[in-house]
C-alpha cells in the first residue's frame, strides 16, 4: 500500500482497511508502505500472497505486477498485461471498442497545442491518459475561465502532463458498476454536491451522494452490468474491477458510454466496490476473502 502516486493517501486508507480485515479473518499480515526497497521487504516477508492495495502508478500499471511475477509471488487483482492496457485510457479503447463496447471518441493532444487552438469543439474533457481517481481532469466549456484558447499560465493538467487525452464532454449522469469475479454487482449513481466527481468529491465524506441501486431504467442498469462484465472479461481482469460510465439520459441506451475500467478499485470506507458488495449482503471482510481466494486459485 502507499507508494508515491497521486493516489498515495487513498492507497494507505485502502491498505489499512484490508489489513485489518485480513487479521480479523485470522491471516498473518505484513503491512508494507511501498518504497524503492519494496522487493527487499517482500523477500524478507516471504508471503503466501501479496494483497496489492496500490492505486495508480507504479502499482496499477504493470510495474509492480512484473516485479511480483519475476519474484514468483502470487498477488491479487489483475496481471501484468491487463494492468498495462487498463491503466492507459487510449489502449483500453483500442482493446474494447472493436468488440462493440461504447466509449467516447477523442484523441491524444500535446499540451502545447492547447495554447494555440482547441482540439475538439467545446465542451470537451482533458485528462491524463494513465492516472486514476479523476486526477488531472479538466472540463473545458465555452464560458469557462481557462480562456480561449487555453491560457498558458492558467492552472490545469496541461501544466503537469506533456500529453493529454481530449474527449467530447458527455452530459448527463455518472454511473459505476463493480465486477467481482464473474458477477456484476449492480449500478450506483454518483451525485456530487457541486462541480463534478473529481478527486475531492470521491474521497471527502459528504461531498458526493451514492445512490444504490441507481434510479435508472432497467435496460440501462442491465446494459451497465453487461458492459462492465464484458470489459472485465475482454481485458482479462482478475479479482474485482470497477467500470465508470456517463449516461446521457436523453438518449436512452445510445447515450451510455464506458469511460474507464479500474483494475484495483478503492477499498476505503467511502469506496464503491465495498459499498455495492455490502448492499448485496457481502461484508467487507468477506469481500477481501473472496479477492484472496480468487488470487490463490
Amino acid at each position: 500500500m502507499g507508494g508515491w502516486s497521486a493516489e498515495r493517501e487513498v492507497s494507505l486508507s485502502s491498505g489499512s482497511g484490508i489489513a485489518d480485515a485480513l487479521e480479523s479473518l485470522g491471516h498473518r499480515v505484513t503491512r508494507i508502505d511501498m518504497g524503492h526497497d519494496v522487493a527487499l521487504k517482500l523477500a524478507e516477508a516471504k508471503p503466501d500472497l501479496v494483497f496489492n492495495a496500490l492505486h495508480g502508478t507504479p502499482g496499477e500499471d504493470g510495474t509492480v505486477q512484473g516485479m511480483l511475477d519475476l519474484m514468483g509471488l502470487k498477488y491479487t487483482h489483475s496481471g501484468l498485461a491487463t494492468s498495462v492496457v487498463a491503466i492507459d485510457k487510449q489502449l483500453t479503447k483500442q482493446a474494447l471498442v472493436p468488440h462493440g463496447i461504447p466509449m467516447p471518441g477523442g484523441r491524444m493532444v500535446r499540451s502545447e497545442e492547447l495554447y494555440e487552438r482547441d482540439p475538439l469543439p467545446r465542451p470537451f474533457v482533458l485528462k491524463p491518459v494513465n492516472e486514476g481517481s479523476s486526477v488531472g481532469v479538466a472540463i473545458v466549456t465555452a464560458e469557462g475561465n481557462y480562456g480561449n484558447p487555453i491560457g498558458r499560465d492558467v492552472r490545469g493538467p496541461w501544466q503537469e502532463f506533456d500529453e493529454l487525452l481530449a474527449e467530447p464532454f458527455i452530459r448527463g449522469r455518472e454511473l459505476t458498476t463493480a465486477v467481482l469475479g464473474d458477477r456484476a454487482l449492480g449500478v450506483t449513481e454518483l451525485k456530487p454536491k457541486s462541480g463534478f466527481y473529481d478527486y475531492d468529491a470521491k474521497y471527502t465524506d459528504g461531498l458526493t451522494e451514492h445512490i444504490f441501486p441507481a434510479p435508472i431504467p432497467d435496460d440501462i442498469a442491465e446494459a451497465c452490468k453487461a458492459i462492465a462484465l464484458e470489459a472485465h472479461r475482454l481485458l482479462g481482469c482478475k479479482g474485482c474491477s470497477r467500470s465508470d460510465f456517463r449516461w446521457d439520459d436523453e438518449q436512452g441506451v445510445a447515450g451510455l458510454f464506458l469511460l474507464e475500467v479500474n483494475t484495483q478499485p478503492g477499498m476505503t470506507p467511502l469506496s464503491l466496490v465495498p459499498e455495492q458488495a455490502r448492499h448485496l449482503g457481502i461484508s467487507y471482510p468477506e469481500l477481501v476473502q473472496i479477492i484472496v481466494d480468487e488470487a490463490l486459485r
